[in-house]
């Protein structure tokens, strides 16, 4: 499978927190994603009470949606400026405490607990830390996560997910030899032998 010249491409986190301080973030949805919505029910396959997790999160407005609905939701993003401002877009009081295995991380909290998102690298995360989840929207984390690195995300994913875990995972198909990405181009192929 041809990904083109975006397998040695590398993205620094240094450049994702510049997208966020600068405004150029593209890449969010201010209404939620319309594929969220349409296959909502087979994340939670008839369950209540889920917890679900957002990797690479940004202020996505399905978390508060989710945490409506009474599941419980936890997020990870650099950007700090992202997750602050997830907040104060929806309102939400939150405090903000240091993650004590994490060397500089930050976890923030809505007061009613049901919204956690982690200030951090998704790499100093693991299941000992976030526990582990029923289900995963992954909407623009293993698209935006370096070529190189996808097989490293995707093993952590697979030691965050329960048994019995949904994945919902949102990519993008397109020439790569045309768009040097972010969003990667992951074809259908790649997927099947990272997931298994």
């Amino acid at each position: 499978t041809d990904t083109g010249s975006q397998k040695d491409r590398v993205v620094a986190e240094e450049e994702w927190l510049r997208k966020w301080e600068t405004g150029n973030i593209w890449f969010h949805k201010e209404r939620g994603h319309p594929l969220l919505q349409k296959y909502l029910d087979v994340l939670l396959n008839g369950r209540s009470g889920l917890r679900i997790f957002f990797p690479l999160c940004g202020k996505a407005v399905e978390m508060k949606w989710l945490a409506d609905m009474g599941h419980s939701v936890v997020g990870v993003e650099v950007s700090e400026k992202a997750l602050k401002e997830f907040f104060a877009e929806h309102s939400l009081p939150f405090c903000e405490e240091p993650v004590p295995e994490i060397s500089g991380a930050k976890k923030l909290q809505t007061t009613s607990g049901n919204i956690a998102l982690y200030c951090c690298s998704i790499y100093d995360l693991s299941s000992s830390i976030v526990g582990k989840f029923d289900g995963v929207w992954d909407r623009g984390a293993l698209v935006a996560v370096n070529p190189r690195d996808r097989q490293r995300y995707v093993s952590l994913m697979i030691t965050l997910m329960e048994k019995n875990s949904s994945y919902l995972l949102v990519t993008v198909s397109y020439d790569p030899n045309k768009h040097k990405g972010p969003p990667f181009y992951v074809p259908e192929s790649e997927i099947k032998s990272l997931f298994g």
